[in-house]
Order: structure tokens, then C-alpha cells, then sequence
């Protein structure tokens, strides 16, 4: 298998984590700070123009056997149907990307401050991009 390597491009400042229970609604109303690392402070520029931007992170919670999981309940629900992995947003996966669109409420040297993300307290950021 050919393998990749990824870094981070920054970190998750949030209230939102495995031990809190939210459901869904509540998770898209809350705001998050996303710190950049100063490298990638430059990639910023004129970010603040996006209202909506897609942030791309990394399952930092999930462990090696969750990731050999191809059939889950959806949301961790065992009333709901089991379905393969690929068809649901569950974090259980072989490549535990996450991918979540938010609202940009605004930009503070390298805080950006956004509303929606569900990702947890320190989650590793992998890249922004614009919606």
C-alpha cells in the first residue's frame, strides 16, 4: 500500500468534545477558534472575503481498530440500520478525514473564529479552503 504523510496546519480551540453530548443542532451552532500555525499564516490572506469556507481535519480520537471498521450503526445509534462506512459521516474510518462546512465570523491575526465545526478540542486542522 502506498502511504501518504500529512501535517497539520493548525488546532481546534473548542467547548465540543467526545465527553460533551451534543446532538446535531447544537453542534452547528457552536463557535470554535481554529488557530493557524505562524507557517501558514500567509495562506490567510484575504480568507476574510469567504463567508462559508470547507475545513478539512484529521479524527484525532480515533484509535487503529476503529479504523479497520468498514460497517457502522450511524451516529453510534445501534437502532439505526448498519451501512458501510463510506456511506455515512462517521469518524470510524480508514482514513479519518473529516470535512465540515463552516460560517467565518472573523479573523484575528491567526485565530479564525468559525461557526459549525464539529470537530473536537484539539483536533489537528489540515486545510481550509473556500466554499
Amino acid at each position: 500500500m502506498n502511504e501518504m504523510k500529512l501535517s497539520p496546519i493548525g488546532i481546534v480551540h473548542s467547548n465540543y468534545s467526545r465527553k460533551t453530548k451534543h446532538d446535531y443542532l447544537d453542534r452547528v451552532a457552536i463557535e470554535a477558534k481554529i488557530e493557524i500555525y505562524h507557517e501558514f499564516v500567509d495562506g490567510l490572506f484575504k480568507l476574510e472575503k469567504f463567508n462559508e469556507l470547507w475545513i478539512l481535519f484529521w479524527f484525532t480520537e480515533i484509535d487503529e481498530q476503529e479504523r479497520q471498521t468498514l460497517r457502522v450503526h450511524p451516529r453510534r445509534n445501534p437502532d439505526n440500520p448498519e451501512r458501510g462506512v463510506f456511506s455515512t459521516r462517521s469518524p470510524a474510518r480508514p482514513n479519518p478525514i473529516g470535512l465540515t462546512k463552516v460560517k467565518l465570523l472573523k479573523i484575528e491575526k491567526n485565530i479564525l473564529t468559525v461557526k459549525g465545526l464539529d470537530a473536537f478540542d484539539n483536533t489537528l486542522i489540515l486545510d481550509i479552503k473556500e466554499v
